[in-house]
This record gives C-alpha cells, structure tokens and sequence, in this order.
C-alpha cells in the first residue's frame, strides 16, 4: 500500500493543477501510512535481542521521547 501511495504522491505533487483538498487528503493518507510504518517498526524492533552492554542505552531516550 505505502509503495502506490507514493505513487499516487509523486504523480499528484508533479501535477499544478491539484487542488488543496487532494493535497490534504493525499497529506492524510501518507501520515496515516508512515503512522502504521512506524508501529510496525516499534513492534519489530521490540522483539530483537539486546546486544550485550547496550543494556543501559534503553533507557536513554524516554519511551515517548524524539522520534517516538
């Protein structure tokens, strides 16, 4: 889904002829996307294993820290 919504931008930002409301709703769905990206990447992230000595860096960043 993510690949033809980047489609779709690519083809709509190219056009002058667009109008405000396809570019918000465009903005809407390409946050809604990355929304759903990032709470896969968390969830895929989470289950990895910690290297040994990193322990201490997961508490570096607060869990609703920058980029969270």
């Amino acid at each position: 889904m993510a690949d033809d919504l980047l489609g779709h931008a690519v083809d709509l930002l190219g056009d002058t002829r667009a109008t405000a409301p396809q570019l918000r709703y465009l903005a809407a769905c390409l946050a809604e996307a990355l929304h759903d990206m990032h709470r896969i990447a968390r969830s895929r992230g989470a289950r990895l294993p910690v290297p040994p000595g990193d322990e201490e860096d997961l508490d570096a960043v607060p869990e609703g820290g920058p980029g969270n």
